[in-house]
C-alpha cells in the first residue's frame, strides 16, 4: 500500500488565517492518522507579491499548531519542471496562445452576459492563422497561454462530498501562463503534485471547479490522479469570509493573544462537522476524532468567543509534560504539583506567573483582622504539609475562632495569596510552605 503524502500549499503573500490553517490541519492530521507524510509547498511563483518574511511566518504558524512538515519545497526553485510540462502540453495541442488584452476580454464577457450567454472564452485564438499571430506579435502583443479543455464531464469520488462532477463544457479554457511568461497557480500545482507523488489533496470547496481542470491537466501529462476532498469554508461568527490580507483571525494574532494552539486546531477542524467540538490533549487525539465523512456542506462559523472558552478548557486538562517547556520559558520552575494545582483556574498560560509568584513569593498579604490571622497562625500544623493539611488546619482555626464559611476561608485566602479567588488552597498550601504562611499571616511580605 502506498504511503500517503499530503500537502499544504500556501502562497507566501500574507499571514495565515484560521481558514488557511484549517486546510493545513485536515491534511496534516490525515497524514498523522494514516501513517503518512506531510509536505509544505510554497506556491511562490508570483514573485512580485511573495515575501520571505511571510514564508517564515507560515512555517512558524504551522510549528505552533504542531503540524511540522516532513518535506518543504518552493515552486520558485522548480520552474524548469513547469517549462518542460508546458512544452509537453504545447506539443500535444492542449496549450495554445491567446492575444486578447484584459480590456478586450472584459468587453467580450459583458457582451455575452448582455445576450444572456455564459461568459465563457470563445476560443477565438484557435482560429488565428500563423500570419495573424505574427502580425499581433509585431504590434508588440505577447500571448498568454490557455489549456484546451475537453468538453466533457469530469467526475471523482470526493473524500468529503462523495460523488462529485463538473461539466467542463461550461468552463473557459484556463489561462496557465501569463503574458510575461510567469505561471498561474494551476500548472505548477499539478506538476508538483505529480512529481512529488502527492496521494491525497484536501482543500476548500472553492477549489471544486479547479479540481476538474486539474484532473484534465494530470491526464494530459500522463500523471496518476490523487484522491481529492473539498471541505466547507470557515466564516467569521457574523458570516463574513476570511481574508489573510485583512488579517481576519490570523494565527499570528491568535498566538500573540495567548490562545492555546490545540484549541485553535480542534475548533478549526471540528466546527462545521457532526463531531462535537471538545478539548483535546494532543494532535494524535484530534487526528483520531476527525472524520472527513462527517463534514457538513454548509459554511462553518468560527466564533472567537467559543475559541476563548475552548482554549481555557484545553488548558484545564493538559498534563504537565505538555506545558513544562512553555512554563520554563515563562521562568516558572515550580513543577508538576504546581501545574496540577493551578491549571483549572487559568484562561491563558501566562496567568500561571501570578500563581508562581503566590507560591514562591514575595507577595503582599491582605490582613483584614490581625487577631484572626494570629489565631490561625497559632494552630498552623507542623510540616510536612500534604493534601490533608488544609482541611485539618481550617478545622482547628474554626474551633479556635468560631469563624465558619466565608468568614473562615476568605481571610485565610487573602492572607496566604493576596487574592480573593484562585486555586484550591488544599493544593497551594503545601507549595507555599509553613514559613511563608506564618510570615504572611503576620502581615509580612513573603
Amino acid at each position: 500500500m502506498t504511503t500517503p503524502l499530503l500537502r499544504f500549499a500556501p502562497s507566501p503573500t500574507g499571514y495565515l488565517h484560521i481558514g488557511n490553517a484549517r486546510s493545513a490541519l485536515f491534511n496534516g492530521l490525515y497524514a498523522r492518522r494514516h501513517g503518512g507524510r506531510f509536505m509544505l509547498r510554497y506556491d511562490d511563483t508570483d514573485l512580485a507579491r511573495s515575501r520571505p518574511e511571510f514564508a517564515e511566518a507560515i512555517a512558524q504558524d504551522l510549528a505552533w499548531l504542531g503540524i511540522v512538515p516532513d518535506l518543504v519545497i518552493s515552486q520558485s526553485q522548480r520552474l524548469s519542471l513547469y517549462d518542460a510540462a508546458a512544452e509537453d502540453l504545447r506539443a500535444a495541442g492542449r496549450l495554445y496562445p491567446c492575444y486578447e488584452t484584459a480590456d478586450e476580454l472584459d468587453r467580450r464577457r459583458k457582451r455575452q452576459l448582455a445576450r444572456g450567454l455564459p461568459p465563457v472564452y470563445d476560443r477565438a485564438a484557435l482560429k488565428l492563422t500563423a500570419e495573424e499571430k505574427a502580425e499581433l506579435e509585431a504590434q508588440g502583443r505577447k500571448p498568454h497561454w490557455r489549456f484546451l479543455l475537453e468538453p466533457r464531464i469530469v467526475a471523482w469520488n470526493d473524500l468529503i462530498r462523495g460523488d462529485a462532477h463538473v461539466d467542463c463544457a461550461s468552463l473557459s479554457d484556463q489561462v496557465l501562463i501569463r503574458e510575461d511568461g510567469s505561471y498561474l497557480y494551476h500548472l505548477p500545482s499539478v506538476v508538483d503534485d505529480a512529481a512529488t507523488g502527492v496521494t491525497h489533496i484536501i482543500r476548500g470547496e472553492d477549489h471544486v471547479t479547479n479540481t476538474a481542470v486539474h484532473i484534465q491537466i494530470f491526464e494530459a501529462l500522463g500523471a496518476a490522479l490523487p484522491a481529492f476532498g473539498h471541505h466547507n469554508l470557515l466564516t467569521t461568527a457574523s458570516g463574513e469570509g476570511l481574508s489573510k490580507r485583512l488579517g481576519h483571525l490570523s494565527l499570528l494574532g491568535l498566538r500573540e493573544a495567548g490562545v492555546e494552539p490545540l484549541a485553535v486546531a480542534a475548533l478549526a477542524v471540528l466546527t462545521g462537522s457532526s463531531d462535537a467540538v471538545r478539548p483535546v490533549a494532543s494532535l494524535d487525539e484530534l487526528a483520531n476524532l476527525v472524520d472527513l465523512g462527517h463534514i457538513s456542506r454548509a459554511p462553518a462559523k468560527f466564533d472567537e468567543h467559543d475559541l476563548e472558552t475552548l482554549s481555557a478548557r484545553t488548558l484545564h486538562q493538559l498534563p504537565y509534560e505538555a506545558v513544562a517547556e512553555r512554563l520554563q520559558a515563562l521562568g516558572i520552575i515550580s513543577g508538576e504539583a504546581f501545574w496540577l494545582a493551578i491549571r483549572g483556574n487559568l484562561t491563558k498560560l501566562d496567568e500561571a506567573r501570578l500563581w508562581d509568584d503566590v507560591v514562591r513569593g514575595p507577595i503582599a498579604p491582605v490582613i483584614a483582622d490581625a487577631g484572626f490571622a494570629a489565631s490561625a497562625a497559632s494552630v498552623l500544623p507542623p510540616e510536612p504539609f500534604d493534601a490533608t493539611t488544609w482541611k485539618s488546619w481550617t478545622g482547628a482555626v474554626q474551633a479556635e475562632t468560631g469563624a465558619k464559611g466565608k468568614a473562615l476561608f476568605m481571610p485565610l485566602r487573602q492572607a496566604l495569596t493576596g487574592q480573593e479567588h484562585g486555586p484550591e488552597l488544599a493544593a497551594l498550601l503545601p507549595l507555599i510552605g509553613r514559613e511563608k504562611a506564618l510570615r504572611r499571616l503576620a502581615g509580612e511580605r513573603a
